[in-house]
């Protein structure tokens, strides 16, 4: 297994904007968007690398990198004695290529000038913002029994979804013989797929790309630096021009897996962590997810009903009740509030004495969230502060709108960072 994984090297792609995610990545990366109240989107497709003995990686940024970058080189650090690394390859810009990233295969050729000076056989990219826990020797192993060129991680999905991925077809042998990207509803009939019983009792009949590729290192020069040299694009361009030329295999992955897209999708993915079995563990001791180690007292809790509550470490908590939500770290709640189905990411630091105190004299809320307050159907990014009696109802009720305070989208609140909502605020 170890040597197996010594021939891999891990490029993981810090996309691009993310304006679909707006306004967490206001500031920040996708992959640098704090998700599980602890975690950074990032740190999944690293420790699934770790899990899997992958320990030489490249993370690829551009967007917004300043606190993704301070994160990676905080969090990962291995041992001298250790050929691992987690490297950032941030857009550069050079005297014979001008120009920043212009898309997913693009990153990858503007860095293989770096990557190239490693020894390995075969390259394995990744999206930096996908949550799912995956072994990547199990594909890399069924790469290269079935002889292929590429594969690429497949995830049946249900004809709702399929309109927003990357769609293919198989033959007998899982070899892709046809590709579609984002298809209509109408051809959808044309693209329905064999993915197993189990798969088609659940109506998960359409194999779709998980954005997940392992090709030789030949190839990979092959493709970016000589056949499509000017290809931006590995979903739209380079994997339908390989298919016909190339053996391109299917590895259908069935386990959990999602794309964190948007504001709805992220909110989703991080309440399903309160369930009573989540269906992405996180209590997982043979397959952990790594981050920062911060030196954080425990969590304090008084006088609070919890149900389905994920509290993370160092946070105060006075609040009345607290129902199908996730505290981030360092998250204070003031007497008598009520939280439900939300997201309060939590603070980077802690007040003093000395400081709630002038707080009080001006009249500023104090970091956290208040007394009396209600909040229901939001996300409250890192260090706002929220007065006392603030009420947030999100909801299918309220109009899609952004405010220099808050955001509305899809009926979740989000509130933005270092928000200052006074006493009284109603959203």
């Amino acid at each position: 297994m170890a040597a197996l994984s010594q021939s891999v090297i891990a490029v993981i792609l810090g996309g691009g904007a993310g304006t679909r995610l707006y306004p967490l990545t206001a500031a920040r990366s996708k992959p640098a968007v704090p998700i599980a109240g602890k975690y950074r989107l990032v740190d999944i497709p690293i420790s699934n690398c770790i899990n899997s003995d992958i320990n030489r990686i490249f993370v690829l940024t551009q967007f917004n990198s300043a606190s993704l970058n301070k994160h990676i080189k905080n969090t990962y650090l291995f041992s001298n004695f250790s050929s691992g690394f987690v490297d950032i390859l941030a857009a550069e810009q050079t005297p014979d290529n001008p120009g920043w990233f212009q898309g997913t295969a693009d990153a990858v050729r503007q860095s293989l000038r770096h990557i190239r000076n490693n020894d390995f056989e075969y390259i394995l990219i990744l999206s930096g913002d996908q949550l799912y826990q995956m072994d990547f020797c199990e594909m890399l192993n069924s790469h290269i029994s079935s002889g292929a060129d590429l594969s690429i991680a497949t995830i049946p999905v249900v004809a709702k979804e399929a309109t927003e991925f990357g769609i293919m077809k198989t033959d007998d042998e899982n070899h892709i013989t046809s590709f579609i990207e984002k298809p209509k509803a109408e051809v959808l009939n044309e693209w329905v797929s064999d993915t197993g019983t189990q798969m088609q009792q659940q109506g998960r009949v359409y194999l779709a790309s998980m954005g997940i590729y392992i090709f030789s290192r030949s190839l990979m020069n092959e493709l970016l630096l000589n056949k499509h040299p000017d290809a931006k694009d590995f979903g739209k361009e380079i994997i339908p021009a390989s298919i016909a030329q190339h053996t391109v295999v299917s590895y259908q992955y069935e386990g959990y897996w999602t794309d964190i897209g948007n504001i709805y999708s992220f909110f989703e993915a991080n309440l399903a962590l309160t369930s009573d079995i989540p269906v992405f563990n996180l209590f997982d001791s043979a397959k952990p997810i790594y981050t920062r180690a911060r030196m954080l007292p425990p969590a304090k809790i008084s006088g609070t009903t919890l149900e389905k509550t994920m509290i993370a470490e160092g946070c105060i908590i006075l609040a009345s009740r607290v129902e199908n939500t996730l505290m981030g770290i360092r998250s204070r709640v003031g007497h008598g509030s009520t939280i439900v189905n939300s997201y309060l990411m939590g603070n980077d630091f802690y007040e003093t004495i000395e400081q709630m105190d002038e707080n009080n004299r001006s009249g500023t809320p104090r970091i956290g969230i208040g007394d009396r307050c209600y909040i229901k159907n939001a996300i409250i990014d890192k260090n706002c502060r929220i007065g006392n009696d603030v009420r947030i109802n999100g909801g299918t009720h309220l109009e899609n709108v952004d405010h220099t305070l808050y955001t509305v989208k899809e009926g979740i609140v989000v509130v933005k960072k270092n928000a200052v909502l006074p006493d009284g605020f109603v959203i």
